[in-house]
């Protein structure tokens, strides 16, 4: 990216400020496992803060996979000024469950109603954390998520799936949350899926982004081949871009793999395309749809957009409906 693109981006972002960030914090959850662990993250000062709930993928770390994983992002979006809820899933390595449970090893639909039972409830995540205390908007809420988060995401935006052990229609679709960003996330089933996922994890075989209505942005890597997952190779994961309705934003960044650069920590050795600039542009383009989702009128997406575009050797390229 040129100088003068980093320049467009930085006015429009703005600077950073200093970020509270607390952990474990903890929700009693009957029924559960174990009780649902989670970091918030955000600004130290500031009103009216929008929230974005970010899922964790699964990847080969020990920890990556919990509330400690996606600093760059979180620690981007909180300076930033959103509240950003990281909670462990069950599919977390951290935990180490018994996989002989029906939605193990992902736990798939935990996942989802992890999000809700935080939306549900925010009053005692802000008695747990009184800094935050009368500073949400709770009329703002955004989910993202990486990979399998990308899936949780995806769920929580309106995509539906066949359940593999009753063949019900699973719609988890949650009307308090209104934008998404999906990075890296499963695209379709079916025959797009290699033989070991359609057997190990069934789930993924029926996913159908139809009536995935949320506005969104998909983010995705034009050499994310996800050779352990699809055959299709890197068009996979823009189904969710291609297959749903609009209004959604398609961010293809140019020679980038599953790890987007490296989002899912600071230099952690399973990011096999480590490339600090193409962080930044995830966590800048990112901050900035979400900003338009929320402020209708915000400047910070086109002109994020504007600073992708420019100079002799982009990034990345970015296309909407």
């Amino acid at each position: 990216m040129s100088e003068s693109a980093i320049a467009i981006t930085d006015e429009a972002v703005g600077e950073p400020a200093p970020v509270l960030s607390v952990s474990p914090v903890v929700l009693p959850t009957p029924g559960r496992a174990v009780d649902l662990r989670m970091r918030v993250s955000a600004p130290m000062t500031g009103s009216e803060l929008p929230i974005i709930l970010l899922s964790h993928g699964q990847g080969h770390s020990n920890n990556l996979s919990s509330l400690n994983g996606y600093a760059p992002l979180a620690n981007h979006w909180a300076a930033h000024g959103f509240v950003v809820i990281q909670p462990t899933h069950l599919s977390s390595t951290t935990l180490n469950l018994n996989s002989d449970v029906p939605e193990a090893p992902m736990y798939w639909r935990s996942r989802a109603a992890d999000m809700k039972h935080i939306l549900d409830r925010l009053d005692e995540i802000e008695a747990a954390v009184p800094q935050l205390l009368g500073r949400l908007d709770r009329s703002k809420i955004a989910v993202a998520g990486h990979s399998m988060g990308g899936h949780t995401a995806s769920l929580l935006l309106g995509a539906r799936l066949t359940d593999p052990h009753d063949g019900t229609e699973v719609n988890l679709a949650d009307p308090r949350i209104t934008a998404g960003v999906l990075l890296a996330a499963p695209g379709r089933g079916g025959d797009a899926l290699t033989e070991f996922v359609a057997k190990n994890y069934s789930f993924l075989l029926t996913t159908d982004f139809s009536k995935m209505t949320t506005p969104a942005l998909v983010v995705v890597g034009d050499k994310d081949a996800s050779a352990h997952l699809t055959v299709r190779g890197p068009d996979w994961p823009a189904d969710p871009y291609f297959l749903s309705p609009g209004p959604k934003s398609l961010l293809t960044l140019f020679d980038a793999e599953h790890g987007l650069g490296g989002i899912s920590g600071y230099d952690v050795a399973e990011t096999t395309d480590e490339n600090p600039g193409r962080v930044s542009a995830v966590q800048r383009l990112t901050w900035a749809y979400l900003r338009a989702q929320f402020y209708p009128g915000d400047s910070a997406w086109q002109a994020a957009r504007d600073a992708l575009a420019a100079g002799p050797d982009p990034l990345g390229r970015v296309e909407s409906k």
